[in-house]
């Protein structure tokens, strides 16, 4: 995450400059801080998200069924 906040903090004056060879700058920039946005995005909800479905549906096939439990001889 400091990672990301610092790419951010050095991308974010190039797309916002306006001197001498700015056009270019804003072009390598602009694609670069959506692939950071994007990644940390992917990385912090959607990655989990899917884990977590994943799991669950591995414990549900896992957990056995009423008929399939031994009968109490009580």
């Amino acid at each position: 995450m400091m990672t990301v906040v610092a790419i951010m903090a050095g991308l974010l004056p190039i797309m916002w400059s306006t001197g001498t060879g700015s056009e270019v700058m804003r072009r390598i920039a602009a694609p670069m801080v959506g692939g950071m946005v994007s990644s940390t995005v992917l990385t912090l909800v959607v990655i989990p998200a899917l884990y977590s479905l994943i799991k669950q549906r591995q414990l549900a096939r896992k957990r056995p069924t009423p008929a399939a439990l031994p009968a109490d001889l009580s």
